[in-house]
């Protein structure tokens, strides 16, 4: 499972959980955490890296070269199946402009909304959608995507890109219907799909371990909530991942990874 796509509703905990698991598979190889979130900031500050000169739209460009790109190959072809990429990219032939951090781990964010008015985010999801399906993994390698909230992502095609879908469930009714729509959506695409629980204790874990099951999602995983997470969080500064190191390999485990 080289590409994991991690889901969820705002607030549920992706970018925590990416950042937790950014920081176990760093311990064994190569790792390149890819935000996708066109409106979410905090991310490199969360995993303790520098944040990229450029987002990789703007080593494409820009949004109008990416826009006129696209519009072309609608032109040409009828779809937006246009590669923006060289064939052969890899981990190692990223720009480094616009990646962040040192190997075992860096930090790539795909686009952000930079000014009022200027248009929708598709070419971002467009850029996305190419990079995960072209971008090849060796053995050891992974890629964690963190996702805007909701299911934005599937629409857009990010999800081919993928191998396996992980959706962030807190206790919430919201989180339980969304994680249903998730797996459909995983399901019309062919990709596996498994849910964490964040934030849970011990009378929500099992209620939405239920609820779950009884929609046939299987649960890989559970994380209580965390005073320190919540306190890095508030400040900006790296999140304490040793209070889940356990739960972490336990989940990564249950991936056979």
């Amino acid at each position: 499972m080289p590409k994991i796509m991690i889901c969820g509703r705002g607030g549920s905990g992706k970018s925590t959980l990416v950042t937790l698991l950014a920081r176990a598979l760093a311990e064994r190889g190569k790792v390149l955490v890819v935000d996708t979130d066109e409106s979410n900031l905090g991310l490199d500050k969360m995993l303790g890296q520098t944040s990229p000169a450029m987002t990789l739209m703007g080593c494409l460009g820009g949004k109008p070269a990416v826009r006129d790109k696209l519009l072309a190959s609608i032109q040409k072809k009828g779809d937006e199946n246009t590669g923006f990429f060289a064939d052969g990219l890899n981990l190692a032939s990223l720009p480094p402009e616009c990646t962040g951090g040192e190997w075992p781990l860096r930090f790539l964010r795909i686009g952000k909304i930079e000014r009022s008015l200027e248009g929708c985010a598709c070419p971002m999801g467009a850029v996305a959608r190419s990079f995960l399906k072209q971008l090849r993994v060796d053995q050891d390698e992974w890629v964690l995507v963190d996702t805007e909230a909701g299911v934005e992502h599937f629409g857009r095609g990010v999800v081919e890109g993928v191998d396996l879908v992980v959706m962030v469930v807190d206790p919430s009714y919201e989180a339980v219907l969304l994680a249903e729509r998730a797996k459909t959506l995983a399901a019309e695409v062919r990709k596996d799909f498994i849910a964490v629980l964040n934030k849970v204790d011990a009378v929500t874990e099992p209620f939405l371990r239920r609820e779950l099951s009884e929609k046939g999602i299987p649960v890989r995983g559970a994380f209580g909530f965390s005073p320190e997470i919540m306190e890095a969080n508030l400040v900006g500064n790296p999140l304490p991942a040793g209070n889940y190191r356990e739960q972490v390999k336990e989940l990564l485990a249950s991936l056979a990874i």
